[in-house]
């Protein structure tokens, strides 16, 4: 199975995720003690104007994220900066969960606190695994954007959990072309 679990999930570049450090993939299902590096909750960041979003908040960007039944263009508004020509990503997306053994899939969000590098967001450990007990799961850091009064997912957590561009720094060019 894992052969075949990853072979699914590099399908929308969820393989890079189990190759992380600070994921796991934690058969027994206890949850580690620590939490990665990259999702370090500052006590010292100053005083925040508006609570923590709970986390169901957080997990419903990511349910709506995986659903099938949405299609990608209505996807739009969940993850930063992205645009119509990043629906098809969020498709991708939502069949490797299920070709993957991941449906129902579920985000059981933990460890919600404000990140240090942009105080108005907020990071999370996101463990993702189906409702069978046996099946699959992975765990991620993630972050999150305020974004019209909800959260979305930011293009740097979506760009390693979906491969997902943003235009918003254009490649390099190479010299002499």
């Amino acid at each position: 199975m894992p052969r075949r679990l990853t072979a699914v999930l590099s399908t929308a570049a969820i393989a890079v995720v189990l190759g992380l450090p600070g994921c796991s993939r934690d058969e027994d299902g206890a949850s580690p003690a620590t939490s990665p590096p990259s999702t370090s909750v500052s006590s010292t960041a100053a005083p925040q104007v508006a609570p923590l979003p709970p986390p169901d908040a957080l997990a419903g960007v990511l349910y709506r994220l995986a659903d099938a039944a949405v299609p990608g263009p209505q996807k739009l508004n969940l993850v930063e900066g992205a645009t119509p020509e990043n629906a098809g990503v969020f498709d991708q997306f939502s069949n490797a969960l299920l070709n993957g053994g991941f449906t129902p899939v579920k985000f059981d969000v933990r460890d919600v606190g404000w990140s240090d590098r942009d105080p108005a967001d907020v990071v999370a450990n996101v463990d993702v695994s189906s409702s069978n007990p046996k099946g699959p799961r992975f765990s991620f850091p993630m972050e999150f954007k305020p974004f019209q009064g909800g959260w979305q997912l930011s293009a740097r957590t979506a760009d390693v959990l979906l491969a997902f561009k943003t235009d918003s720094a254009p490649p390099p060019a190479e010299p002499g072309h």
